[in-house]
């Protein structure tokens, strides 16, 4: 049950624990590691201390002041930090003492905090056991902490150490302010200062990056420096918190924009979802004469499990690069202010030549002009019957069937051959969207001074034949009908009456008609790897608690939609009348351009609505790839398929083996699905630009975002991650992540949204809109920030949110 650390191999993490195996990869490279021992979990599972042996080992170390350390099976692993969550004892002298301080290690094992951060994780604490490190003390002139990367802007060349005189466990703990130091891989080291002379940071920062190079991942490193100058290392684990970075590969710097979240995708896809995407879009796109290659380097990247475009060539583009930072605007302002404080990085610096976006869009405006100029021209003049017209294309996009009988393979292959497919049928779909925008932003121009933005955005308002609204109201319907079984499905949690319904142990309220239309749709909905509310009605049994919560009729669903549209027509009249006593021409022409606009804006969300038939047959016929994969024992469950890609899953159908591929990506994106943060900008070098804002100039105790949706409102904040178990109360502030329509059921519910990303013209500020409540997306951490029962106000025109009880 004890093992000398230099004899500990990295297969022996269930009996020495994550640490243990750390402290024992660095010895195996030759670090300078304080000599010690290892007391396995066979101790702590047999619930006694072998005391002779361990006694043996402490006196073979010289009897003197040791350090006590846990090392259990769930930490300093790369998905886990478990940082602070068992103890440690310093100094610890003599048998007994030593004895107790390794019970008391066992016992933190089962501390609060511990249990916490594993039910947080998701661990069974079953599954978890604790090691015990003795090894001899240091005794330091100075010690602390280094990360190889900056863990807060997450840059990977450079090296941020903490360090105070004496023991390092004051950083550690943060009871006092230690020297800092930033040491950049292209700068020089900063001159003696503090605890720590020059020489001594270089030392620090050469070997950091000689211990990223062993574990390879950037480090959160504990180290000590004796009287003697030798430096001592006590722990090296990785920086669970930092974003995953790409590989541009061509060695230069690149700068990702995250696009995801426009489609409410704040979770990470899963592997068989983002293929689908991707390699949908770059068929689809060769057939218009643009070439990307969805498995490498290019346009776009999956970046952990996220979706991000490549801005380097627009950025270095001389003509380009100075309209970007106000395109990108629809991003967010941080997004939109770090871009522009990228064109002064002289990485960024414009390239003379021949830009890669010359002439790019000719090709495909051949194809597209065609197909949406005509169509757009008939929507401003006839909009009824382009209304009419584009509504019966929904029914090709039901009509995309796969194979009844076919071979995995031939159910794989023909995935990708839909998504190009789905993709050229919503090219139909389009023009009266380009139309309703269009005539709103010249609404806008002609009324530019008369009018301010957010009385233009006050004309948007309960737009009709949206499709996300109708679904919405729908299931409004759903619930007056549910209300003589008001008790069983409040008092019943969503998941167990989801199993009912599946079951057929439910009474029936029109909810199987209303799965019959929009069972193929969900949270998360563009990724082919998620469940649909037809699999999974959980969130829906959820959405229809909230409704029946409501007890005023006049907040009902409907009667609120009826308001918000009427609203939205006062004010258009309203406007456009004011505006004609200055303007007649031109508050006309804005009045027409208004009510084409409200016409036809609520198909905005048709393509995805439309779109999401073919994705779920996709998803559909992976399963039964899945099916047979499982059958002959290629997988072990037939919803892996979804940890794979279209070509991974073609080379499993063809018989190779890739479950032990299937769990690694299982685990990373358990990991990604766990993470609470994700920028809006990425460099390649791991800096998140957003991050180095200086938000010196936002007033006192308001925090700014960006409007999304006109109006002001105060009500207590219900922060949500999962829309299936959400409970939202009426007149509660909504604040999530990110929203998608799969949300939009509690948006009826909610008297206001604060997002922490977002986009004005995404699926969840426009049903805000749409239901009249106010939104503010893009809020940097509001998750973090705002906590559950505080009262907010908030102001959906200026994008500012405020806490209303501190």
């Amino acid at each position: 049950m004890i093992i000398d650390l230099a004899r500990v191999r990295p297969d022996m993490l269930d009996a020495v624990g994550g640490k243990a195996l750390g402290l024992a990869a660095m010895i195996s490279t030759g670090e300078t590691v304080p000599a010690g021992f290892c007391l396995t979990t066979e101790a702590y599972r047999r619930g006694e201390i072998p005391t002779d042996e361990v006694l043996a080992a402490y006196h073979a170390l010289g009897s003197g002041p040791v350090a006590v350390r846990s090392s259990a099976t769930a930490e300093d692993l790369p998905e886990a930090s478990f940082a602070g969550q068992q103890e440690t004892f310093l100094g610890v002298s003599g048998d007994q003492a030593v004895l107790d301080a390794i019970r008391r290690c066992w016992d933190s094992l089962d501390s609060e905090r511990a249990t916490a951060y594993r039910r947080d994780l998701g661990l069974d604490d079953a599954d978890v056991a604790m090691a015990v490190i003795i090894q001899r003390m240091v005794d330091p002139t100075a010690a602390g902490v280094l990360f190889t990367a900056d863990p807060i802007t997450g840059t990977r060349t450079e090296t941020v150490i903490d360090a105070v005189a004496g023991l390092g466990t004051a950083v550690v703990d943060g009871t006092v302010t230690p020297d800092h130091y930033l040491v950049a891989d292209d700068r020089p080291v900063p001159h003696d200062t503090g605890c720590l002379s020059g020489d001594q940071l270089t030392l620090l920062h050469a070997t950091g990056r000689r211990l990223e190079r062993t574990f390879g991942a950037p480090q959160d490193v504990e180290w000590a420096i004796d009287r003697e100058g030798t430096l001592w290392l006590l722990q090296s684990r990785a920086i669970t918190t930092l974003f995953p970075v790409p590989d541009p590969g061509d060695g230069t710097v690149h700068a990702y924009l995250e696009t995801g979240h426009m489609q409410g995708m704040r979770r990470p896809f899963t592997p068989i979802g983002m293929s689908v995407l991707t390699h949908g879009s770059a068929d689809w796109l060769r057939k218009l004469g643009i070439e990307l290659d969805p498995d490498g380097p290019g346009l776009m990247a999956d970046i952990g499990g996220r979706l991000f475009l490549d801005l380097t060539s627009m950025l270095r583009d001389p003509k380009l690069r100075r309209r970007l930072p106000e395109s990108m605007k629809i991003y967010g302002p941080g997004v939109a202010t770090a871009v522009g404080r990228l064109l002064d990085d002289p990485r960024f610096a414009p390239r003379p030549g021949r830009s890669r976006w010359s002439g790019a869009w000719l090709r495909p405006a051949r194809t597209l002009l065609p197909r949406t100029l005509g169509p757009s021209v008939r929507a401003v003049l006839t909009p009824r019957v382009a209304r009419a017209r584009t509504l019966r294309r929904v029914a090709d996009f039901e009509a995309i069937r796969g194979p009844e009988q076919a071979t995995a393979a031939d159910r794989i292959a023909w995935c990708g051959r839909a998504q190009v497919e789905g993709l050229d049928l919503l090219l139909d779909l389009l023009p009266p969207l380009w139309t309703s925008l269009t005539a709103k932003a010249a609404a806008a121009a002609l009324l530019r001074g008369v009018a301010e933005p957010a009385e233009i955005e006050a004309t948007q308002r309960g737009m009709p034949h949206n499709p996300t609204t109708e679904m919405d109201l729908r299931l409004w319907d759903v619930s007056v009908r549910a209300r003589e079984h008001r008790e069983l499905l409040l008092d019943t949690p969503p998941e167990e009456l989801a199993r009912r319904h599946l079951a057929g142990e439910l009474p029936e309220f029109g909810l199987t008609d209303f799965l019959r239309r929009y069972g193929h749709r969900g949270a998360a909905e563009i990724d082919v790897g998620v469940p649909r509310w037809a699999e999974d009605p959980t969130p829906v049994f959820a959405a229809l608690a909230g409704y029946l919560r409501i007890t005023d009729p006049d907040q009902g669903a409907d009667r609120r939609f009826r308001r918000a549209a009427a609203e939205a027509e006062e004010a258009l009249d309203r406007l456009v009348g004011r505006a004609a006593r200055t303007r007649p021409l031109r508050a006309t022409l804005a009045g027409f351009l208004l009510r084409r606009c409200r016409s036809l804006a609520g198909l905005r969300e048709l393509p995805k609505f439309a779109w999401l038939f073919p994705l779920n047959e996709t998803r559909r016929q992976l399963l039964l790839a899945g099916a047979e994969l499982t059958d002959r024992g290629l997988l072990r469950r037939a919803d892996d398929i979804r940890y794979l890609s279209l070509p991974e899953a073609l080379a499993a159908a063809r018989g190779e083996d890739l479950t032990d591929l299937v769990e690694q990506r299982r685990a990373t994106h358990r990991r990604e699905t766990r993470r609470r943060q994700v920028p809006g900008l990425l460099l390649s070098d791991g800096t998140m630009p957003e991050l180095v804002a200086d938000e010196s100039e936002l007033p006192d105790g308001v925090w700014r975002g960006m409007p999304a949706a006109p109006g002001r409102a105060t009500g207590r904040a219900r922060v949500v991650e999962d829309p299936a178990t959400a409970r939202i109360e009426p007149g509660d502030i909504l604040v999530a992540a990110t929203t998608d329509p799969g949300w939009t059921p509690l948006f009826l519910t909610a008297g206001g949204l604060v997002t922490e990303t977002g986009s004005p013209v995404a699926h969840g500020p426009t049903v805000a809109r749409e239901y009249g409540i106010p939104a503010v997306i893009c809020l940097p951490a509001a998750t973090s920030r705002i906590r559950t029962g505080q009262t907010l106000i908030i102001d959906g025109a200026a994008g500012t949110v405020q806490p209303a009880d501190d």
